[in-house]
């Protein structure tokens, strides 16, 4: 299928997506790379489900980001495995949701003001899945 002519907010959404998934990967290095002192200033609430958080749930965070910024790459490249990795992505983000929402009671902890970045998460991550298909199918992306 030849590729069709792009309209000119693809590159608008996806340079937003890419600057999204940055803040994600910021998110995670910075996670990962919390002090001792850091993590002694939260709450203590907070400060348990940190030292807590399971290995592969930090894991699905990160193929969660790394993925979902790939895919973006993958999208202003004009490359169709966009696709899969936003596929991966939101498996990652399935999987670190289910940690905190499921297993370690984030809400709880954080209140239900703490739904508000989870579920644009999960929504963001959708989104781009679902933009990446119609990128297929319009032939933008080959």
């Amino acid at each position: 299928m030849q590729e069709r002519t792009v309209p000119a907010w693809f590159t608008i959404v996806v340079v937003f997506a890419i600057v999204w998934n940055l803040m994600g990967v910021m998110a995670f290095v910075g996670q990962m790379m919390m002090t001792p002192e850091a993590i002694a200033q939260l709450p203590a609430e907070q400060q348990n489900m940190h030292l807590n958080t399971p290995l592969w749930a930090n894991i699905a965070f990160g193929i969660a980001v790394i993925a979902g910024t790939l895919g973006c790459i993958a999208l202003f490249l004009k490359k169709v495995w966009a696709i899969k990795l936003f596929q991966l992505s939101l498996v990652g983000v399935a999987v670190q949701m289910f940690n905190a929402f499921v297993l370690s009671d984030a809400l709880t902890v954080f209140g239900p003001g703490g739904l508000v970045m989870p579920v644009m998460i999960i929504v963001i991550a959708v989104a781009l899945l679902l933009f990446a298909n119609k990128c297929q199918k319009e032939a933008w992306i080959s």
